[in-house]
Order: structure tokens, then sequence, then C-alpha cells
């Protein structure tokens, strides 16, 4: 779980979906840098480990959200510390 939780883009989805249930476009176009194959791999795997749910409604085209979970919202916590620390504390040379 630390190996995840520690993964950039781990930590940046589940930043992201603090604010609610959001649909893979969003979440690439607010996450800059991330490609769809690795963006898809972390919700897979952040799925696998019970952090988000993804769910499929039947629509057409079908529509795929992604949410954070009970646990997801107890890892977001600490993780927005960590991210407002970097922020607070990065130098640009």
């Amino acid at each position: 779980m630390l190996d995840l939780l520690a993964n950039k883009w781990s930590a940046l989805v589940i930043g992201a979906l603090e604010d609610g249930p959001q649909r893979f476009g969003y979440l690439r176009s607010r996450l800059q840098g991330v490609s769809p194959k690795v963006l898809s791999q972390t919700l897979k795997r952040l799925e696998a480990h019970e952090l988000l749910t993804r769910t499929v409604y039947a629509e057409v085209p079908a529509r795929v959200e992604y949410e954070l979970t009970t646990l997801g919202h107890s890892a977001a916590a600490p993780l927005k510390h960590l991210r407002d620390w970097v922020e607070d504390n990065i130098t640009t040379d």
C-alpha cells in the first residue's frame, strides 16, 4: 500500500478525486503530463486496492465515473498535507 500511495500519479489522482466523482477525461485534463495509459493503470491499481470505485452508467455512449471510497478518503488527508508541504517548500531554479 505504501508503494502505491507513494506513487506520484496515485497521490495526484486521489487529490483530484477529493472534490467528488470524476470522469476519465476530466482527470486527464486536470493531471497535466499523465498519459492515458499511465492514468488507466493508476486508476486500475487504486480500484484493486479499494481506494476508489469505478461506476459504469448504461448510457450511449457509456459514461464512467471514478470516486474515492471511505478508505480512499482516509488516505487523501495525509496525502494533501504532503502535497501542501511540497508546494510550500519547492524551489524553482
